[in-house]
């Protein structure tokens, strides 16, 4: 945690705009940040405002960046997704335009390499409990359940 420091209106400007440049942030993280610095609801608004001015800060970007980071990298469904942006207090608009960003036969690849992935790993000897172990770890990771089943009943007969 930051240490009992008081910074002025500027200097915390300064620490936020590093802070914004090394990765996108949301605007929760932000504020959290400047809470933590211990600066007051005035002076957070304010340089909040300098932020998004001066397009350290821009909701949609993040969200779109962080779609398409978890899907590549985590190989997280859309479901997923969404309840991680709406934790980050992410307006429906941004979301949908994150979404966008996914590509729709990539997501189809995705699920179907990564339901071969946990089949192979899963030693059930149980079609039904294979199907629900693998199941429960592919909607763990935000795949819609409709498309889990389908693939599922597609590979393990």
């Amino acid at each position: 945690m930051l240490s009992n420091k008081t910074y002025s209106i500027d200097d915390a400007q300064k620490v936020v705009e590093n802070f914004c440049t090394y990765q996108e942030r949301c605007h929760k993280e932000v504020r959290d940040k400047l809470k933590a610095m211990k600066m007051i609801p005035e002076a957070i608004d304010q340089i909040m405002v300098h932020l998004i001015a001066e397009n350290y800060l821009n909701e949609e970007r993040f969200a779109k960046a962080f779609a398409r980071g978890k899907f590549r990298i985590k190989k997280w469904g859309k479901n997923r997704i969404i309840r991680e942006l709406k934790f980050r207090e992410i307006s429906k608009y941004s979301i949908d335009s994150a979404l966008q960003e996914i590509d729709i036969d990539d997501y189809y690849q995705t699920l179907h390499e990564l339901t071969e992935k946990r089949i192979a790993q899963v030693k059930e000897k149980n079609i039904y409990k294979k199907k629900k172990k693998v199941a429960d770890y592919l909607l763990y990771r935000g795949w819609e359940s409709n498309l889990v089943y389908e693939k599922l009943n597609e590979l393990i007969k």
